[in-house]
């Protein structure tokens, strides 16, 4: 552990961001041993990363976003936060919608037109993910409250877990449309591949202009719970066990907030 804290912020979000895509790699090389996968198991990956996700969304970004607009003497303070809030959240919303409008006109026609909006959905989607993880370990330089190298690994932990049904979510689809079993492994893959690439440039951005840093973290705040709230907690609730999943996102949320506090 010692000689990962040593390394530079661009090089730690660099491994932290090839550790989620390697999630994503393991999800989709389901696809070469199983026709299916545990629901239960899922959903509650899915709770876990939600909690863990949610609570880093505050006690790692949002608060360090106010404390961080305060020192910086940005005034007001709060709209400095609200607006890189509302524009995380609005860019991954219109991502939706677009990847809504165009699979609605294609939805009768050829089904791998809708496979290849899957895979390209998603492989957006993974870019404020990782720029989130570079975000994280660019700011631990400034030594902002909430915010440490141990909080940034546990959001890359949250979000590595949301990428293994991802991947899954990937490569089955192309296995049931005809693809070899190899191919829908090695595509589903490849939709990670961003993450490393953002991570790096999140992490370069907040070390090269520090003034855009309580906007930034604003902004992955709110591209993580818009992620949270309209994809992963919805789907571990389709789970015959609602309480239970609920339940494994309480946990989520606890052990990050609990990592934020004593190690801060």
């Amino acid at each position: 552990m010692s000689w990962f804290i040593n390394l530079n912020p661009i090089f730690q979000a660099f491994i932290a961001t090839l550790f989620t895509w390697f999630v994503t790699i393991i999800g989709s090389s389901i696809v070469l041993f199983f026709k299916k996968v545990n629901k239960n198991i899922m959903d509650a990956m899915l709770g876990i990363a939600g909690g863990v996700m949610l609570s880093a969304a505050f006690f790692s970004l949002l608060s360090p976003s106010l404390e961080l607009a305060s020192k910086l003497n940005m005034k007001p303070i709060w709209l400095v936060t609200l607006l890189g809030f509302i524009i995380g959240g609005l860019l991954l919303f219109i991502g939706d919608k677009y990847f809504e409008y165009r699979e609605s006109k294609n939805k009768k026609k050829f089904s791998k037109k809708r496979i290849i909006m899957l895979i390209a959905s998603i492989t957006l989607h993974n870019i404020p993910e990782g720029m989130v993880i570079g975000v994280a370990f660019g700011s631990v330089l400034y030594h902002i409250d909430g915010v440490t190298v141990l909080s940034a690994i546990m959001l890359a932990i949250g979000i590595g877990l949301q990428n293994f049904p991802e991947g899954t979510a990937v490569s089955l689809p192309l296995r049931r449309e005809g693809l070899s079993r190899t191919k829908a492994f090695l595509i589903g893959s490849l939709t990670g591949i961003v993450e490393p690439i953002s991570g790096i440039l999140g992490a370069i951005l907040v070390l090269k202009i520090r003034n855009l840093l309580p906007f930034l973290l604003a902004f992955a705040a709110g591209a993580m719970i818009y992620v949270v709230v309209e994809e992963i907690v919805p789907e571990s609730q389709t789970n015959k066990r609602k309480d239970l999943m609920a339940l494994f996102t309480l946990i989520g949320f606890s052990l990050m907030m609990i990592l934020d506090v004593a190690f801060s």
